[in-house]
């Protein structure tokens, strides 16, 4: 009987060799994001929470469609994401002053106290992230991401 392959080793040997790149961006993404999502379990998040309190401390009340395009996640998954903070007290939803009709989402002071904790999670994630790297190799490293992302946002094919 065939052995089960561990998922985190898992390769697709074909596609590896004609998109190196792409294939190796996937696997540091799972990694990374399973990295976070220890860190965050210590406070009580899952993966994406810490952006969304993090925006809201930043930026004030928004509404849940705001969110949506400043952070670039499907509205299904926002909405699930508020329902989850809504319920740990770290967010509130009330009325729009001007359309009753529109909800603004709010951090409250028990998200806003997670925030300084969040950030120490993310630093200690890119510390580890780029541990052996020295400075040039991550500025070097954080330049060839931008530009990455900008060829992606750029919708080229």
């Amino acid at each position: 009987m065939a052995e089960t392959p561990d998922p985190l080793e898992a390769r697709c040997d074909q596609e590896e060799r004609a998109a190196p790149i792409s294939h190796a961006l996937y696997r540091l993404n799972r990694s990374h994001r399973l990295a976070a999502a220890g860190l965050l379990r210590e406070l009580g998040l899952f993966p994406g929470q810490e952006i969304m309190l993090s925006y809201l401390a930043e930026h004030g009340d928004q509404r849940q469609s705001a969110l949506v395009l400043a952070l670039s996640i499907d509205p299904s998954t926002v909405t699930k994401m508020l329902q989850r903070l809504e319920r740990s007290s770290l967010v509130l939803r009330r009325p729009c002053p001007e359309d009753r009709r529109v909800s603004l989402v709010a951090i409250t002071d028990e998200g806003r106290a997670l925030i300084d904790r969040i950030t120490r999670c993310w630093r200690s994630l890119e510390e580890r992230t780029t541990a052996g790297m020295t400075a040039d190799d991550r500025t070097e490293l954080a330049r060839l991401l931008a530009l990455m992302e900008q060829n992606l946002a750029g919708g080229n094919d």
